[in-house]
């Protein structure tokens, strides 16, 4: 982690440092014969994908910007990858935050907001600046990742995450570790404990917001669409402000956020603890285990490894994320870093998908609907489905309950965003097709989780389909029917 940090700094700067060139903007008109050296545009066939077709205009006056197609996918690549870390930072300091206060006010007021703030902070830049025209245009980004965060987790990562921790279901409850059904579509799959139902009913309560601005368009009306996002508005803060509450007085949540934790700094201790101690390397060239290194491990190191199991070890991982200074600074640092870095660059994010989107006429909305949620949410997927990996009903509770979590508060803190963004800049509504695409997605996926604790592998094969589902609905929706 920490070369990760250092790294991350010193490419953060090198950017601002780094120096940048833009076209020459001039009132007068130049021949395409002069040798001035500003006369950019030549005469000649141009290629879209390298070849500058129009001004732009650099965020905060100094960062890279282009027009090409190449130079805005290398510029949104560059700029969504520190947001991956601000994400990362963000994610791994809350949790060593959490460890050290344990549950309570900061686990449930402070900490849940974190989480989702990447997302929060491209949201509200897509709107706040410029004229309105131009926060009009750009808002759609906004929707975008906030649709396509919400779909991806429970469609592709939902549906990932039964595949990799399938086990044999016996009479509805799967077998820990025991995995020889193979690909059966009803006889393996995951089950999970009563817990992870209630926290995807307030998943399913978090959508309430949706249906309120929905009003108008169920309707066919026009007239009331403002107070009817302000209505929105207010409801989407107070079940962010319950939400929150309720973490800190029925901590459940928070201590189940803790066990996810704490397992998967064990996991992550073991590895690191496989890869410290061997004798050499564990899988021969041709990829079968070495049977004699990892004897002579285990006879060297057999007590390290089960305490390390149990987790814990002789250099004390158990005590490695206690109530410490160094961890405490270390988490903070963290949380400050993750801050910062999400918000300087997602305002130069969010102008780069701008670009990219007017450099090739896709709608910026399917742009940030795709593309976004990799560098926001990949770091919690790419955990959840390697902790679901563990084939046991324990682990299998835990990532679930993080998933609807993840999406109850992106569905309270970032609609709230969005909806503050719309009604204050006074901006049109026009996203009704993106919002029941949420609300299709997460009242089945809900209601499905809500009723039942086994999830047979067909049930993957319907949540891996909602995906491609939700993008067809929008395009048919507003480019076939007209509905934006």
């Amino acid at each position: 982690m920490s070369n990760n940090v250092t790294f991350s700094i010193f490419l953060f700067f090198l950017i601002l440092c780094s120096p940048t060139y833009g076209r020459f903007i001039t009132h007068r008109p130049l021949s395409s014969s002069s040798s001035s050296p500003y006369n950019l545009i030549s005469d000649g066939v141009h290629d879209p994908l390298f070849t500058e077709s129009s001004t732009c205009e650099q965020t905060y006056g100094f960062l890279p910007c282009t027009t090409t197609v190449m130079g805005n996918i290398f510029l949104i690549a560059v700029y969504g990858y520190f947001m991956f870390l601000a994400a990362s930072y963000l994610s791994h300091g809350s949790e060593l935050l959490l460890e050290i206060l344990g549950p309570g006010i900061v686990g449930g007021l402070f900490l849940p907001i974190l989480g989702t703030l990447p997302d929060a902070m491209l949201i509200l830049v897509s709107g706040i600046s410029g004229t309105t025209e131009t926060a009009q245009s750009q808002v759609s980004i906004g929707m975008g990742l906030l649709a396509g965060s919400t779909v991806i987790l429970l469609t592709l990562i939902w549906g990932s995450c039964v595949i990799v921790g399938k086990c044999d279901l016996v009479d509805t409850v799967a077998q820990d570790a025991t995995d020889t059904k193979g690909f059966s579509l009803t006889e393996s799959g995951v089950s999970t404990d009563i817990w992870t139902s209630y926290t995807a009913r307030l998943m399913v309560i978090s959508v309430i917001p949706y249906l309120i601005v929905q009003i108008p368009q169920l309707l066919n009306s026009t007239s009331g669409r403002h107070l009817t996002l302000l209505i929105g508005l207010i409801v989407s803060l107070l079940l962010l402000v319950s939400y929150c509450l309720y973490q800190v007085f029925q901590p459940w949540i928070q201590r189940r956020k803790l066990d996810y934790v704490k397992h998967k700094h064990v996991i992550v201790g073991l590895l690191r603890h496989l890869r410290e101690h061997a004798l050499g390397k564990l899988v021969r060239d041709d990829g079968e285990p070495d049977k004699e290194i990892i004897e002579k491990w285990l006879n060297k190191d057999k007590e390290a490894l089960l305490l390390v199991i149990a987790g814990c070890s002789h250099n004390d991982f158990d005590n490695f994320h206690k109530n410490s200074k160094r961890t405490y600074i270390k988490a903070v640092l963290l949380l400050l870093l993750g801050t910062i870095i999400a918000a300087a660059l997602a305002d130069p994010l969010v102008d780069a998908v701008d670009d990219f989107s007017d450099a090739t006429s896709i709608p910026a909305f399917f742009i940030s609907f795709i593309v976004l949620p990799l560098f926001t949410s990949s770091s919690d997927a790419v955990s959840a489905i390697i902790f679901a990996s563990r084939n046991k009903r324990r682990t299998a509770s835990l990532t679930f309950s993080e998933l609807y979590g993840s999406v109850t508060m992106n569905n309270v803190l970032s609609l709230s965003v969005f909806l503050a963004l719309i009604y204050f800049r006074g901006l049109t509504w026009d996203f009704s097709s993106e919002v029941l695409v949420i609300l299709i997605v997460c009242i089945v996926m809900g209601v499905f989780a809500s009723f039942r604790t086994h999830f047979p592998l067909w049930t993957s094969i319907v949540a891996f389909l909602l995906y491609p589902f939700s993008l067809a609905l929008i395009y048919f929706l507003d480019y076939v029917l007209g509905w934006s």
